[in-house]
């Protein structure tokens, strides 16, 4: 009897996340992204591996349509890939959630995401889970709290070791190099 009333209860929640999500589409249309019920399912189940994966439980409301809401106006997401990018950015949310010790609420951890993902990665998913991400965290883990003051914005300067290329000096060795 317990089981049925916990399956029930599980059906329950997954009929108004479906809806929640599937809601998103209101939000995100007018930046061409929508989610088919089939896309806003596989988001679900791909949501439960990430939660099995990193050993975490959600209490009350997922992180997807926050999510959502954070990345649906990104220059660098389309439609074509934008069930794919959700489930990657999903996974990286909760990775770093736990690299991170769960110091960040999930809005720090959102903005500072985002913000890397337009200004530093540029939509490279895996520079910004293998270096920004792991740079922020590993940060937070020796003590770092500078994120408190300002929500996560304009952080990864701070600890940033990684050398980016300047445009201006690339193309005036390329003008040197073919053109003399």
């Amino acid at each position: 009897m317990e089981e049925k009333i916990f399956e029930l209860i599980q059906a329950k929640k997954q009929e108004v996340e479906l809806k929640k999500l599937i809601a998103c589409n209101e939000r995100t249309g007018r930046f061409g992204l929508s989610l088919t019920e089939e896309a806003a399912q596989e988001l679900m189940v791909c949501r439960n591996e990430s939660l099995k994966k990193y050993r975490r439980v959600e209490f009350g409301e997922g992180i997807l349509d926050k999510l959502i809401d954070a990345f649906c106006d990104s220059q660098y997401i389309h439609q074509e890939d934008y069930v794919e990018t959700l489930e990657k950015l999903q996974d990286i949310f909760y990775e770093y959630k736990n690299e991170s010790r769960d110091r960040l609420t999930d809005d720090e951890l959102l903005t500072f995401m985002r913000e890397q993902f337009e200004k530093i990665c540029f939509g490279d998913l895996d520079y910004l889970e293998g270096t920004c991400l792991r740079n922020f965290a590993q940060a937070l883990r020796h003590g770092y709290k500078g994120y408190r003051t300002n929500g996560g914005r304009d952080e990864y300067g701070q600890f940033d070791e990684v050398t980016r290329w300047d445009s201006e000096l690339y193309f005036d060795a390329a003008k040197e190099l073919f053109w003399g």
